[in-house]
């Protein structure tokens, strides 16, 4: 059964809270669709007014431009991530099986989703992998970190960094080691789909190939 999770998103990324009216809502969830759909190189303002039969005129008084919408969405998605650790490690006590169950929830595709205002969960993880190093690789990315607009990522990996402390307080660089697996599974899953020699992947294990590939880097640096 689908319902509508909410999370606060740093207000420093739109002018209007999305979360303050349908209209707001609706201007995510059908960014979300488009995106995907188009990529972002592609979408656009005019293009999302048109899909959802409004003007570029109200879109714009939530969010100064698309670079700020995609912030919105991807703060989103990482709240929602932490979200879904916290609730899938609940009944999991051993590091090891954290860990785990971690890499399972980064390499595996998220339920599609239903309803007028959920937001797809699939295709924002699609976006996620295909898009999300255009939030930080820009010229801005002082100022936007400034602001504590990536928080929701740094807190996600300062989660998985204390369970690989807790799996071996001896490893020197748990932090270093959490943003590379989570950057190297989106990497990895990109590159299947569109680039495939640059990986190691067979047609039969394709599903989960990343998953095994992860879980062999993480636990031989922590051995």
């Amino acid at each position: 059964m689908d319902f509508q999770l909410r999370f606060k998103v740093n207000d420093y990324i739109y002018l209007r809270d999305p979360e303050s009216s349908e209209i707001g809502k609706a201007i995510v969830k059908s960014a979300i669709d488009l995106i995907y759909t188009l990529g972002f190189e592609h979408f656009t303002f005019k293009k999302l007014a048109t899909e959802m039969g409004t003007t570029e005129a109200t879109i714009y008084r939530y969010f100064e431009n698309k670079h700020r919408l995609l912030l919105y969405i991807l703060n989103w998605y990482w709240s929602y991530m932490s979200f879904l650790v916290d609730y899938q490690l609940k009944n999991i006590k051993e590091p090891k099986q954290q860990l785990k169950a971690i890499i399972h929830l980064l390499t595996h595709e998220l339920p599609d989703s239903a309803g007028d205002l959920v937001y797809n969960k699939k295709w924002l993880n699609q976006i996620v992998i295909s898009e999300s190093s255009k939030v930080y690789l820009v010229k801005e990315v002082k100022e936007i970190n400034k602001a504590e607009v990536f928080l929701p990522y740094k807190e996600l990996c300062a989660s998985i960094a204390a369970i690989i402390e807790l799996y071996n307080p001896k490893y020197k660089y748990p932090k270093s080691l959490t943003s590379t697996i989570i950057e190297a599974s989106h990497h990895e899953q990109f590159f299947i789909d569109y680039l495939p020699r640059l990986t190691d992947v067979q047609a039969k294990n394709k599903s989960e190939f990343v998953a095994n590939f992860l879980e062999d880097m993480l636990f031989k640096a922590l051995a």
